[in-house]
């Protein structure tokens, strides 16, 4: 029984490893931002009474 307890608790840690082992520390994602065209533009100045 401890025998597959050491095997099970050997495996879960080979698998933290594995999983947490590829991530690169000094890579940094660069994203880019961009504004999105307004929905609806403001109504512009017509004339006095329009």
């Amino acid at each position: 029984m401890a025998r597959s307890i050491k095997g099970a608790a050997a495996f879960c840690v080979l698998a933290l490893v594995a999983a947490c082992g590829g991530n690169d520390a000094g890579a940094v994602e660069e994203f880019v931002v961009v504004d999105p065209a307004p929905v609806t533009e403001e109504p512009g100045f017509t004339g006095k009474y329009k």
